[in-house]
């Protein structure tokens, strides 16, 4: 199975809702997967949802819930699955705006915004056991990475850890991330700002 496969549950905001479907169902080739994709997200959607969750599976399995808008009713019908959700499943939430989802949605899983090329980007790092080697390695491959080059690749870490290996950041590192984009937005030094990032993986293994 390869890394892009391996998704964790996560919550994608993205205009492109049917062509994320799609990409999604290419990237689980070989998982069961469960699509909802609807105009609104209504209650009996939510319902379908659980059920399809209550069933056993040995392997993963993917819901995905797709839709232009969601009712709040239905969300709230899904708070406790999203919190534990039953051995082998992962849900994946899209939407266009994530003011769609209502806070308590949102606390409960990673959103991942796809506005940059983060998807396309092949990331052979394992940030869980990042190490100072890997890091160094990293950094010499990209030492002449353009500024929109290096937005992408600070999107496909985030997705790495985020969905792809389902890492709960720690406040130090969601900050390194925030300030890494405002860096780079004043034209700071694409190799100084990854490696700020990455230290902060390999820092929490210490």
């Amino acid at each position: 199975m390869s890394v892009r496969q391996q998704l964790k549950s996560h919550i994608l905001i993205s205009g492109e809702i049917e062509h994320e479907v799609e990409c999604l169902e290419e990237q689980l080739s070989g998982f069961r997967v469960v699509k909802f994709v609807e105009d609104t997200f209504k209650i009996e959607h939510a319902k379908e949802v659980t059920a399809q969750a209550y069933i056993t599976t040995s392997a993963s399995k993917y819901i995905i819930m797709a839709a232009t808008d969601f009712t709040d009713v239905a969300q709230n019908a899904l708070l406790k699955l999203l919190e534990e959700p039953p051995k082998n499943i992962e849900f994946i939430i899209i939407s266009p705006t994530k003011s769609n989802l209502l806070p308590t949605v949102r606390s409960r899983l990673p959103v991942i915004k796809n506005n940059l090329k983060h998807k396309e980007m092949q990331i052979d790092l394992c940030l869980s056991r990042l190490d100072y080697e890997a890091v160094f390695a990293f950094l010499k491959e990209h030492a002449r990475t353009p500024k929109n080059e290096a937005k992408n690749l600070l999107e496909a870490l985030f997705y790495k850890a985020t969905a792809l290996e389902g890492l709960q950041l720690t406040q130090r590192q969601l900050k390194n991330f925030d300030t890494a984009y405002r860096l780079l937005e004043l034209n700071g030094r694409s190799q100084s700002i990854l490696s700020m990032v990455l230290m902060g993986f390999v820092e929490e293994r210490s």
